[in-house]
């Protein structure tokens, strides 16, 4: 049975312009498996610097912030954390004691991910996508020490402007490049979406390539996963990266670590909603 929220709850929430169950069903999930007092509950709002203010006028816990959000709350923060600093993107808000400081748990996710993974630094990558998900993935590349690979954005200013930031080549689309490890970090192949049936990149690029990381969460197995699955590529799935910026919120928002049983079930449970 859910513990019942009393005075000493501690709430956290999320900020989207389109918001979801999965963050809300993860988190209270590991409430309920850890025994814990906290309760979560996703918000948009059209006033943000009043909702961050309510986030430290009445001792909420932590955010999860998403899209359109994830820089223009910067300014109302009072520090920034290395991660969030490092791309100038925040998607995580704690709150200790009146306190904000801003994190990217996206960034540390792909950063482990890539680490976990053993994805080779030396490999020659395209990242399709230039915003704030794509800086992310872009960084952490950077900080894992990739250095041959090429922004793909349809969107000359942001894509330039990324690529110039990290000391990337840009084009607007692959073109003949053929990279050793593709990364689609656009809606391309998101459920409900008018490209959910397409592939990020075309077949003999997949083909030609070693490793495909999709960040396209849902469905898990994109259009992109499954043909390159098909291949017997490496794979990294946005599944994957969903799960691990999640937990690592969890960890900043609790100060608790569960165990790789209970952060697959929360995620599989998460996956339901």
């Amino acid at each position: 049975m859910p513990h019942a929220i009393d005075k000493d709850t501690q709430i956290c929430m999320s900020l989207a312009g389109r918001p979801g169950n999965t963050g809300t069903r993860f988190h209270n999930y590991l409430y309920e498996a850890l025994g814990l007092n906290y309760a979560y509950k996703a918000f948009t709002t059209q006033d943000l610097r009043a909702a961050i203010g309510g986030i430290r006028a009445l001792g909420i816990r932590g955010c999860a912030i998403s899209m359109p959000f994830k820089e223009a709350c910067i300014p109302l923060l009072d520090a920034l954390d290395p991660s969030a600093t490092a791309i100038e993107s925040v998607n995580t808000i704690v709150n200790d004691q009146g306190w904000l400081t801003g994190y990217n748990t996206d960034f540390l996710a792909i950063a482990q991910l890539l680490d976990s993974h053993r994805i080779s630094p030396e490999l020659s990558f395209a990242l399709r996508g230039s915003g704030g998900m794509a800086r992310a993935v872009a960084f952490a590349l950077r900080q894992a020490g990739f250095r041959r690979g090429h922004i793909i954005a349809r969107n000359p200013a942001s894509g330039q402007a990324l690529a110039r930031s990290i000391g990337f080549g840009w084009a607007a689309e692959l073109g003949a490049l053929r990279p050793q490890l593709l990364i689609n970090v656009t809606p391309i192949g998101m459920a409900g979406g008018p490209e959910a049936q397409d592939l990020a990149f075309p077949e003999d690029a997949i083909a030609q390539a070693e490793v495909v990381f999709d960040v396209v969460a849902l469905p898990a197995e994109t259009p992109l996963i499954r043909h390159a699955r098909a291949l017997g590529k490496t794979l990294i799935s946005g599944a994957e990266v969903a799960t691990l910026q999640a937990l690592e919120q969890f960890v900043l928002y609790t100060g608790r670590r569960p165990t790789p049983e209970q952060v697959g079930q929360a995620a599989a449970y998460s996956r339901q909603g």
